[in-house]
């Protein structure tokens, strides 16, 4: 009989071609080789911004899910730190000066839309960006503070100061995963969301791409 492979398995396999093509766009490999600016770096976490915005409201709505809440902990809430970076990087005036670019609003309205409705679809959202986060993100963090001459202001949205062992924290996560309460189908959905959201950041970086030619002209 072959053995039965772990839901959290399943799905990193079925989206790892997908991550990789979004973690190795231009926009992203320009940032992390040196050949972005600072103002590159800005309005990455601008965007983060409003994706996050969307993620942590929806957060709020899902905590009382019995499906959904296991996996919503401050420990992994970025709001505050963007917010706290974009001071740093913009001023105080930094709400009023950035707006979403085209895919970030259709990537809110998705987090919006299955934040009120399926508990699925949020996990998928969630585990898509904050395990990314506590990946490949806190290399970028300190690659981005080497890159500009960052100490933590900056690069706060980065940094999980209540999150000790981040690998730990990833595998009592994907333990969760492995013990949701879903059937075959469900399952599937959640891979077919997690595959929306990596389409969402590569388009994302597509569009922060042609903001920096347009910028840069």
């Amino acid at each position: 009989m072959p053995d039965i492979i772990p839901f959290s398995t399943a799905l990193r396999e079925r989206s790892s071609n997908a991550h990789s093509g979004s973690e190795h766009s231009g926009f992203m490999a320009d940032l992390m080789q040196g050949r972005g600016s600072r103002d590159d770096y800005i309005a990455l976490v601008a965007q983060h911004w409003f994706i996050y915005e969307a993620l942590e409201s929806a957060a709020e709505h899902m905590q009382d899910d019995p499906v959904a809440a296991p996996f919503i902990t401050a420990k992994l809430t970025r709001l505050p730190a963007l917010e706290a970076d974009l001071r740093f990087l913009i001023g105080d005036d930094w709400r009023e000066r950035i707006e979403p670019l085209s895919t970030t609003r259709r990537y809110v309205d998705r987090i919006r839309q299955v934040g009120r409705t399926w508990p699925g679809g949020f996990i998928a959202h969630h585990y898509t960006r904050y395990l990314g986060d506590l990946s490949g993100g806190l290399f970028i963090g300190k690659l981005m503070a080497r890159q500009f001459g960052f100490d933590t202001n900056g690069i706060g949205f980065y940094i999980f100061d209540e999150i000790a062992d981040p690998r730990a924290f990833k595998t009592v996560y994907r333990d969760q995963l492995d013990s949701a309460p879903w059937d075959a189908e469900e399952r599937e959905q959640v891979i077919e969301e997690v595959l929306v959201a990596y389409q969402f950041n590569t388009d994302l970086f597509t569009d922060l791409t042609a903001a920096r030619s347009a910028r840069t002209a």
